[in-house]
This record gives structure tokens, C-alpha cells and sequence, in this order.
């Protein structure tokens, strides 16, 4: 019960919040390839941190249960583990950079 009422005071802050940025009305003409891109690298980096932290959560569970079933293999798992855990990340990063390029772009 308690996630559901930190969920809904999440969901309802940000649903109140958002109506000062809605509220100027856009012409279809205003939309041009500069409100793409931004749009773009927007929904670019938010794909990347969903997967990346899906790819996270999967390794870091098959680690965990492998060493859990045998706990002699720590060792031998551990590292390409971590391994694994930066490569994800390292995705999620260079994702971030082409956003971050994607909207200096749009910037000048």
C-alpha cells in the first residue's frame, strides 16, 4: 500500500507540474527539424536508460544466482561480472553523448 500512495504522489506531482509547459499552444508549422532532434535525444536517452537498466538488472541477477547455486565460483564470476555491468553502462553513456551532441545541435 505504501508504494501505491509514493507512486500516485509521484504520478500526480508530475501530472500538476506539467501544465505550465502545456499550456502555449504549438502550431503544427512549429514543429520544424530543430523540435524533432530535441524530441529525439530525448526519447533516445530514455530508450538507452530503460534497456541499460533492464541489461543491469538481468547480468547482475544470472551473477548472483550463479553464486548463490555455487558459491565456490565467486571468484571466477565476479570479474567478467563487472565486466559485463561496465559494458552495459558504457552503451547507456555513449547513448547520452550522442543526445548531448543531438542537442547542442539544436541549441546554436
Amino acid at each position: 500500500m505504501k508504494r501505491f500512495i509514493t507512486a500516485s504522489l509521484y504520478f500526480l506531482s508530475v501530472w500538476l507540474f506539467t501544465f505550465p509547459a502545456l499550456a502555449q499552444e504549438v502550431s503544427p508549422e512549429q514543429w520544424n527539424a530543430r523540435a524533432w532532434m530535441g524530441f529525439a535525444a530525448a526519447i533516445g536517452i530514455g530508450i538507452a536508460a530503460f534497456g541499460g537498466s533492464l541489461g543491469q538488472g538481468r547480468a547482475a541477477s544470472a551473477a548472483l544466482d550463479g553464486i548463490a547455486r555455487n558459491p565456490n565460483a565467486s571468484d571466477k564470476m565476479f570479474t567478467p561480472m563487472l565486466l559485463s555491468l561496465a559494458l552495459i553502462e558504457s552503451l547507456v553513456i555513449y547513448s547520452f553523448v550522442i543526445s548531448i551532441i543531438i542537442v547542442l545541435r539544436v541549441a546554436q
